[in-house]
């Protein structure tokens, strides 16, 4: 007998479908134009009313293809913003501590570049005025397509309703079908080099 694959199955096979789609597609983008679209979506942020009011973001350091965010984290900075990077703690919920410069980040186990600075704590995320995260696709109504490790989800049922939080995402990755879990929780709007669009 042939057992139908549960639900829950079916979704998680979806996911991993989408995003070895999106990732390929990654692949393919042409070198030179990274930087290029990494200093659009630093200007579309930092001109959106949202992130020029904020006194406290989060944002990450960007890794390998995604949508660059060196010259928007120095651009949030440079306007006197509080910037909150993650740090990956080993259950793979995120800690926070405050950017204080490209000699204040040192490479972690995960191969991502993260801040050396005093641990905030996770609550920390909670205190930010506008939540920029990663992802890899987002749909119409806000639901976010993530790496399936769960860190965001967990950071972003910590920020309180109302604040703007918003995926940084390349053009074609917004308004796709993304399978949904119960744990997953959904984002405002979407940044690509193109602009902001509000979601839900």
């Amino acid at each position: 007998m042939v057992l139908s694959p549960s639900p829950r199955d079916a979704t998680r096979a979806a996911k991993t479908a989408l995003r070895d789609q999106v990732l390929a597609a990654r692949r393919g983008l042409p070198l030179a134009d990274l930087g290029v679209h990494g200093a659009q979506l630093a200007d579309v942020l930092l001109q959106h009313e949202e992130v020029r009011r904020a006194a406290t973001v989060t944002a990450y350091v960007s890794i390998g293809r995604e949508p660059g965010t060196a010259r928007l984290i120095e651009g949030l900075a440079a306007a006197g913003k509080r910037v909150l990077l993650p740090v990956v703690l080993p259950d793979l919920d995120l800690d926070w501590a405050a950017y204080e410069g490209d000699a204040s980040l040192a490479s972690s186990s995960y191969g991502l570049l993260e801040p050396t600075g005093r641990r905030l704590g996770t609550d920390a995320v909670a205190t930010a005025d506008a939540v920029l995260v990663p992802g890899l696709a987002v749909s119409d109504r806000g639901h976010r397509l993530g790496r399936g490790g769960g860190c965001y989800d967990r950071a972003l049922g910590r920020v309180p309703v109302g604040t703007f939080t918003c995926v940084m995402l390349y053009d074609g990755e917004v308004g796709r079908d993304v399978p949904v879990e119960p744990h997953d929780r959904p984002v405002l709007a979407a940044a690509t080099p193109s602009g902001v669009r509000l979601l839900r």
